[in-house]
Order: C-alpha cells, then sequence, then structure tokens
C-alpha cells in the first residue's frame, strides 16, 4: 500500500533509540524525509550513520537537543526547515514512590515529556495551517490511563499529551492538518529489554519468565500478554501520519495490547 508520505518531511523528538527509531526506518521505507533527533551529537550521529547504512538512498539527518533548556528548543525550531508532519516522542520517566519523588523530577518530567511538544507544536502548527496540510502526534503511553502509583509523575505527563493533542485539534477545523495521540503499552524497548535483563540477573529466571510473570503479576490488564515490538507501535504511527488518515482527528489511539479496556 502506498502511504502517500514520500518527499514528506518529517521530525521526531527523542529518535535514536526505541519507538522513535523504528518510526524513522518505517518512514525512511515510505520515501520520506526524516529529521530525528537525540539529546547528544554522538548518539544523533550514531543513528544517523546507522540509518544511512541501512537506507543509501534516503535523506535522513539529525539534530541534538536538550529539551529541559528552552534555549536549545527555540534553536532547534530555527534549523529545522517547515515539516509536513511533527512527531513529539521524546520523554524520559523515573520509577519512584509518591513520597520520595522531589518537586524537581516532577518538573524535569514535565518540561521534557510535555513542553517540548507544546513548545515544537506552537512554532509549527502555523506554518502547517499555512500550508493547509500537515500531521502532528504525541506518543503518549497507556500509563495515562493506567496511572501505576511508582510512576505518576510520568503518567501525569502522558495524561496531558493527550489534552494537549485533543485541544490542539479544535485548532485545525475545515483545513488539512490533524493531530493525534497515539497510547502504546508496553513496548520492548531498549529500556524494557535491561529491565527484562536485570531481573532475569537477579531472580535466576530467564528473560521470558520474567516478561511472562510481569504481564501475570503486574500488567494483568494486558489482552496481548506481552511487550509489543517497537514495530508494531512504529506502523501505527506510520499510517496516521500519512494523507490516508485524514478522516482521523483529535483522536487517542490504542496500541496498547487492550490494557487499557473500554469501549472506546
Amino acid at each position: 500500500m502506498d502511504l502517500k508520505l514520500k518527499n514528506k518531511t518529517v521530525f521526531i523528538s527523542g529518535s535514536t533509540a526505541g519507538i522513535g527509531f523504528a518510526t524513522t526506518k518505517t518512514l525512511l521505507n515510505e520515501g520520506a524525509r526524516v529529521i530525528i533527533n537525540g539529546r547528544s551529537k554522538e548518539s544523533v550521529e550514531r543513528a544517523v550513520a546507522k540509518l544511512e547504512q541501512e537506507f543509501p538512498l534516503n535523506d535522513v539527518s539529525g539534530f541534538a537537543a536538550n529539551f529541559q533548556n528552552t534555549d536549545e528548543v527555540n534553536l532547534l525550531c530555527k534549523k529545522l526547515p517547515d515539516l509536513d508532519i511533527l512527531i513529539n516522542n521524546v520523554g524520559i520517566y523515573k520509577a519512584e514512590s509518591f513520597f520520595d519523588m522531589k518537586d524537581g523530577d516532577w518538573q524535569q518530567q514535565f518540561e521534557i515529556n510535555v513542553m517540548s511538544g507544546v513548545r515544537l507544536s506552537r512554532y509549527f502548527l502555523p506554518k502547517m495551517l499555512d500550508q493547509n496540510w500537515g500531521r502532528i502526534l504525541f506518543i503518549s503511553s497507556e500509563c495515562a490511563e493506567l496511572v501505576p502509583p511508582d510512576l505518576l509523575a510520568y503518567s501525569m505527563t502522558k495524561t496531558a499529551m493527550i489534552s494537549i493533542a485533543k485541544g490542539l485539534a479544535q485548532l485545525t477545523k475545515a483545513s488539512g492538518v490533524t493531530i493525534n495521540s497515539i497510547v502504546p503499552g508496553s513496548t520492548l524497548s531498549e529500556g524494557a529489554e535491561q529491565f527484562l535483563e536485570n531481573e532475569a540477573a537477579k531472580s535466576g529466571k530467564t528473560k521470558e519468565n520474567v516478561e511472562a510473570d510481569f504481564f501475570k503479576d503486574i500488567r494483568t490488564s494486558s489482552l496481548l500478554q506481552r511487550f509489543a515490538s517497537v514495530d508494531e507501535v512504529a506502523s501505527t504511527i506510520l499510517y496516521y501520519c500519512s494523507p490516508l488518515a485524514s478522516a482521523t482527528n483529535g483522536a487517542a489511539i490504542k496500541v496498547d495490547g487492550g490494557s487499557t479496556g473500554g469501549l472506546i
């Protein structure tokens, strides 16, 4: 299927690994021009080199930016070309008891996870409206609804992202611009792989048994009963970047393996 993404210009924040990196590859495979992002110049250069090796004929580049630094975000916006597609994916988390987590930890997660998307969208949405076409996606999480008690600050940011996407979509009436949020469930990113390896080393179990126990004892609501692959999430993101998804706007699209339940 031709998703009509050839020569579309895309920026993905937080895309040197995990879901962002997998999404970059799916977009390059469709012929899009992709600009990736990481916190350090070195991580961006490594990721670009990998992508250039796999996609030698495609247009891929990258910029480093620390989204906790407003000046760096403003400079990044000025460096970037006009975008057809903006994917707000960058995010951090800290697992800690509510009683132990400091104000600074809440503020850091809000600044990076939420305000990064606010600032980028504020800069690029008017340009998309002027050209009467664009896609903005916020990559949220099942934690927006499940809200694990050791991830309260992270969950708050992911709920906020869904609200922002919903509100911004109201500004796109009668245009070719859509703004949606994607809600992945437990996904086998590098961080999840490390979690499984660490737990296996501590418990003496295999990684497969640790994964099975996680869904049996912790993420019991999952219907999938396994981690989704980053490629499974990326393929959903890819579709909602496409002109083919023009009738979906202001929606929260779940890729959570059924973990959050609900009729919608």
